[in-house]
């Protein structure tokens, strides 16, 4: 099935509205999570909605609380998130690292005590729509296994790259540091799909492409197997110590995944170059990668981001595919 995106919208507000959101953070919160779904992330759009809102039913969430400043210096910040809405304090920190950017070149905010940012690339594409390089990661509860362990220690921790462009066409890769995001493997399960490659571990101990094997052992394969575990470790670290907030073993002490620990950079290439300089390098990357011979016969070669571009536009003009079990819940509420 698929929804007008103004429909998803106007549901999701009428929800958020009975748990506590005035009227514009219920409207924004709102567009956040059909903009998700939008460029095809369904994973952090309509099917991650339900678990919000139960994270509000339990009071996980202040739909009132905004993120505050409490250090500032030069172009490096540390903010509160006092445990929030999360999607809406990272876009406020994002707006902030952008501000610094236009003034220092660089600006960075450390985000603690924050929740779930949902889809963090929405935070990449943010700064570049502001002509800026934007780096962002968050940390997560403990998901995934450090190399050569079987237990969850390590976050899957999401980390975002965004470079402008000013046509608005800009390459922005989101992704977490496991080979698959949870979010991912649910996508697949409800659509009774496989992944395209193993992706974990199921309850023998084999690796399996199985979505519902993977949630049920919990043992997530990192990208690039020792190498994803070391940079999940490493992105834990830097934003633990920015922020002084939670790192990802702190997390998983907590009943539900809350009080997360997020970075923000931005980076304004302006102050270097013309905005024609800096396209002309970036178109010059983006169609030597286009102009790849494909694996198959009359298939192309993707640069990150260019298939949200798409599914924006299909989804606006034929409607937002949508898990009829997911749309039913939030009918309902």
């Amino acid at each position: 099935m698929r929804i007008p995106y103004e429909t998803m919208v106007s549901e999701f507000k009428r929800v958020l509205l009975k748990y506590g959101f005035d009227e514009a953070r219920a409207q924004d919160a709102a567009e956040i999570f059909a903009q998700n779904s939008l460029a095809g992330v369904y994973s952090h759009g309509l099917n991650r909605f339900p678990r919000v809102v139960a994270y509000l039913q339990k009071g996980l969430i202040d739909p009132k609380a905004e993120a505050t400043c409490e250090l500032s210096f030069g172009a490096f910040e540390r903010w509160n998130g006092h445990r929030g809405f999360g999607p809406l304090n990272a876009r406020a920190a994002m707006d902030r690292a952008v501000e610094l950017a236009k003034q220092f070149g660089i600006g960075l905010v450390a985000l603690g005590n924050n929740n779930h940012w949902m889809r963090g690339g929405s935070y990449g594409w943010q700064a570049a729509d502001q002509g800026c390089i934007g780096i962002c990661w968050s940390n997560t509860c403990p998901n995934m296994p450090a190399w050569g362990g079987v237990d969850p220690r390590l976050g899957n921790n999401p980390l975002v790259l965004a470079i402008p462009r000013s046509n608005g066409e800009h390459v922005v890769i989101d992704c977490a540091i496991s080979q698959f995001s949870y979010g991912k493997l649910e996508t697949c399960r409800l659509n009774g799909q496989s992944l395209p490659v193993p992706g974990g571990y199921d309850t023998q101990g084999n690796l399996t492409a199985d979505p519902a094997q993977i949630e049920q052992t919990r043992r997530m394969l990192p990208m690039g197997y020792w190498k994803g575990s070391g940079i999940s470790i490493a992105l834990d670290l830097i934003a633990t110590v920015l922020t002084n907030g939670n790192p990802v073993h702190t997390i998983g002490t907590f009943e539900d995944e809350v009080g997360l620990t997020q970075i923000m950079i931005a980076i304004d290439p302006g102050k270097a170059n013309s905005p024609e300089l800096t396209d002309e390098i970036v178109d010059g990357i983006i169609a030597d990668v286009k102009s790849s011979i494909p694996e198959k016969e009359g298939g192309q070669v993707y640069y990150p981001g260019e298939n949200a571009l798409r599914n924006r536009k299909e989804n606006l003009e034929l409607g937002i595919p949508a898990a009829e079990e997911k749309w039913n819940q939030v009918l309902a509420m």
